[in-house]
Order: C-alpha cells, then structure tokens, then sequence
C-alpha cells in the first residue's frame, strides 16, 4: 500500500514503513529467545505480531541469521530437513544484557501505522479473498455483478477524496 498508510502522509510507494537497519537482528533474536525457528517461521513471526505491517523480505533475514550464526550468538541445527536456529549460550546471555535492544522491535514499526490503517487494509483484503472466490466459483452472471460492484466501489472511494469537506459534512446533516 502507500501514502499514509504505511509512513508518513503524502508517501507515495508499494512497500510499507523501512524497518531501521539492525530490527531483523533484533527480531530474530527476540525471537530465537522464545523457541527455536527456522528463518521462514521467523518471517511468519515478524508479520504477525506487526499485524501484517512489517514482513521482511528472505533478502534480509538469512544474511541476519548468517551474521548472527558468525557472531556465534545462534547456532543452526537441521531437524526435519530444515535449519532450525537457536540462541547460543553467548547469544542467551547477550539478549539478557541488552533488554531494550531486543523488545519488540515489529511493535515500533506497526505503531508508526495507525489502527484506522490497519483496519482498512484487512478490510481490502477480506474484499479481495470475497472477489476470488466470485471467481474461481461463480458463474458469468454473478462474475459480471461482482466487476460492477468493485467498479462502483472504486468509483465512489474517488469520489471521497474529490469532494470538499465542506460539501460532505453539509450532506451528512
């Protein structure tokens, strides 16, 4: 998404707010302070807990997670065909010395998104999984009705941003 809901006001862009460099270290560790994962759980992870706002990309949790392993903080242990990672004794004793460096780092980057944000963009998104089904179940009739409703919808969402705030609040009394 872009604009304000994801960062500051007249942000224009597809991605959401930049994590500052050093939050997927943090997030792994913090993480790996609970359980050990492998680097797609901590991806998961990260996503949920920042309510869908901040999902790093695979780009930057596996250099982390290499960083982390060379610093000897974590260790990687295949189970299940997968490398799961855990905290070290150093790294345990590491995250115990630097509390406030480790808590909760996706929380700093979903506050900077309001509720307000986050609720329209589950909104859209229940929109969309509503479309797909349309399609992949419906039949042409009902595909077509659907097309009209999204056009409409678009149309009108448009429309809110065209008038001026003195003619909608006149129009709400």
């Amino acid at each position: 998404m872009f604009g304000p809901w994801f960062g500051e006001p007249g942000r224009r862009g597809m991605r959401g707010p930049r994590a500052r460099r050093g939050d997927v270290r943090a997030a792994a560790l913090a993480l790996l302070a609970e359980e050990p994962m492998n680097g797609y759980q901590i991806i998961q992870a990260i996503a949920e807990r920042s309510d869908g706002v901040w999902r790093p990309s695979p780009g930057s949790v596996y250099p982390a997670l290499q960083q982390l392993e060379d610093e000897g903080l974590i260790r990687a242990e295949a189970t299940d065909g997968r490398r799961a990672y855990q905290l070290t004794d150093e790294g345990r004793s590491w995250v115990e010395a630097h509390p406030d460096e480790v808590r909760a780092p996706w929380d700093a980057v979903a506050g900077s998104v309001g509720d307000t944000a986050i609720e329209m963009r589950n909104l859209i998104g229940q929109v969309a999984m509503a479309a797909f089904q349309v399609v992949s179940a419906g039949t042409d009739s009902q595909v077509s009705q659907a097309r009209e409703v999204l056009t409409d919808t678009r149309k009108a969402l448009y429309r809110l941003l065209a008038a001026d705030d003195d003619a909608a609040a006149d129009a709400g009394e």
